[in-house]
């Protein structure tokens, strides 16, 4: 290992310093975990699994949390653009710097441990944390909950907002399987707010076996929020619990709560700009329950709608397409550049003859023929994180 002066130098060598991308399992990040805290974190912890929502509701959480006399730090992932948005301290991105010094520090303890890329990511979010002194920290579960990462860390209060579909290859293929995955964040004698309206019998049984407290949330949030679509009611009616529960410990108005889902916004969760007079929205829809939540938000409206889609090989992009056949008119389907991507010909051959599908070059390619379309009034951009990257490149330029 050569000197790593700049951020990115860090993140190459990170990527290359484990055998695999993905590598479940807490064991080596505990040892250098418990070298950096031997005594465990010293801020309070809300971790925050589930398959769908993750963001939203931390979003919620964290709107509120942001604009109070409380230091508030977020960890979420995978970023779009920058890295930088992996770490957020009262809403601000942690800067290169800042990342740098955590990484420096990781680093010289770390010893002959080898870390994903994840797990540096993880460890690099706690300690600049924790330099920074902040008072309540955020984290987002990567995949799914108990051998993630962050499940390193004995939270105080968590959070499962519901259980679908996803990552079979790593939790299993059916919601019973994917739930004890999800559950293994959970804590004896701590509350684990959960808001799935129809929760696996093995999340139920895990939280039972280990005494932990298990609270369902059903109720959507009444209140004005600045996300789209009614499942953002639920998830701010989940984020609204969890800070009830520590009003005892941290108290914030109901005027700040108030104030903080109405600002609340998630990069890539519906959202809209306007480019050469038409609406594009920018979804990261990725499985089977984020599609059909993002056909009913567009169906309450009648704009003629389009299509630019791309998806990973293993997602159920069988049933994705089903769930949005009749929202959009027309199909863009563009090619990723990433080893998990579906090849285009076999994601062109999913449609049937009744769909009208264009097979792009690129996503350049893709976003100007939906322009170029006289009747759509509206363009909607989903499939996957990279497919919303690739777009907001090049959307930015414009």
């Amino acid at each position: 290992m050569g000197r790593l002066k700049t951020l990115d130098d860090w993140l190459s060598w990170q990527e290359s310093l484990h055998a695999s991308v993905i590598d479940l399992g807490l064991e080596r990040i505990e040892i250098v975990y418990k070298k950096l805290f031997p005594n465990g974190v010293p801020f309070h912890v809300i971790t925050v699994g589930g398959t769908n929502g993750k963001g939203s509701t931390i979003a919620f959480i964290d709107g509120v949390y942001s604009q109070s006399e409380y230091k508030v730090g977020r960890f979420t992932s995978p970023h779009l653009i920058d890295y930088n948005e992996r770490f957020a301290i009262d809403g601000k991105l942690a800067s290169d710097e800042m990342i740098i010094n955590a990484f420096e520090k990781i680093e010289a303890i770390r010893g002959d441990v080898s870390l994903t890329y994840f797990e540096f990511s993880t460890l690099a979010a706690l300690q600049l944390f924790a330099a920074a002194d902040i008072d309540i920290a955020i984290l987002e579960v990567g995949l799914g909950g108990r051998l993630d990462s962050v499940n390193v860390v004995d939270n105080d209060i968590c959070v499962i907002t519901n259980i679908a579909i996803d990552h079979t290859d790593y939790l299993g293929d059916t919601r019973e399987l994917i739930g004890r995955e999800k559950a293994g964040i959970m804590r004896t004698g701590k509350l684990c707010i959960c808001g799935d309206e129809n929760p696996p019998k093995s999340l139920v049984n895990y939280a039972r076996k280990i005494n932990a407290l298990l609270e369902f949330i059903n109720k959507p949030y009444a209140g004005k929020i600045g996300l789209e679509g009614e499942h953002q009611k639920h998830n701010a009616g989940v984020a609204l619990g969890v800070i009830e529960t520590l009003h005892s410990r941290f108290p914030v108005s109901s005027n700040l709560i108030e104030s903080g889902f109405e600002k609340a916004r998630v990069v890539a969760r519906f959202q809209k700009m306007t480019v050469s007079g038409k609406q594009v929205i920018l979804d990261v829809a990725h499985n089977s329950a984020a599609v059909e939540k993002l056909v009913n938000t567009l169906q309450t409206s009648d704009a003629k709608t389009v299509a630019i889609f791309s998806a990973l090989a293993d997602k159920n992009i069988d049933d994705m397409i089903n769930l949005a056949k009749d929202t959009f008119t027309h199909w863009f389907l563009v090619p990723l550049d990433v080893e998990r991507a579906i090849q285009i010909e076999l994601l062109h051959g999913k449609f049937n003859a009744s769909l009208t599908t264009t097979v792009c070059q690129d996503m350049s390619s893709a976003i100007n023929n939906a322009l170029a379309l006289v009747d759509a009034e509206r363009i909607v951009i989903f499939g996957s994180f990279h497919t919303i990257t690739d777009a907001t490149l090049i959307l930015r330029e414009n």
